[in-house]
């Protein structure tokens, strides 16, 4: 147990202190609520509607279209702080990926995801 002494340890500290926080709040918060504070919470404006409407699917699709291309990205910060190391073979790799990432954005548009109606 000796190298992995520490990462167990350290797991049930931070298991530890997470368990307390739940507990500490749930003996010392408060416990009453009124109209004003159950209340659902819109930008300081009041609630209008019902909390049950449903969105449309488009606006899911159009949600997960931006995390996947926002999350690509990420891909290339590694390529860039070892862009000298890896020299050619990271620029066609690069090439490559963007190739790929644009085709499935001409894909989404050609299917109309992004366009609202």
């Amino acid at each position: 147990m000796g190298e992995y002494g520490n990462i167990l340890l350290m797991f049930l500290v931070a298991g530890g202190i997470g368990v307390l926080a739940l507990v500490v709040s749930a003996l010392l918060g408060p416990k009453k609520g009124n109209k004003i504070k159950l209340m659902p919470y819109e930008s300081g404006n009041d609630p209008v509607g019902s909390s049950k409407e449903r969105f449309p699917v488009h606006f899911y699709l159009v949600g997960m279209l931006f995390i996947v291309f926002d999350i690509e990205t990420a891909f290339f910060y590694p390529l860039a702080v070892a862009y000298k190391k890896l020299g050619v073979f990271a620029f066609w790799e690069a090439l490559a990926f963007v190739v790929l990432v644009l085709v499935g954005y001409f894909y989404v548009l050609k299917k109309g995801v992004l366009e609202w109606k």
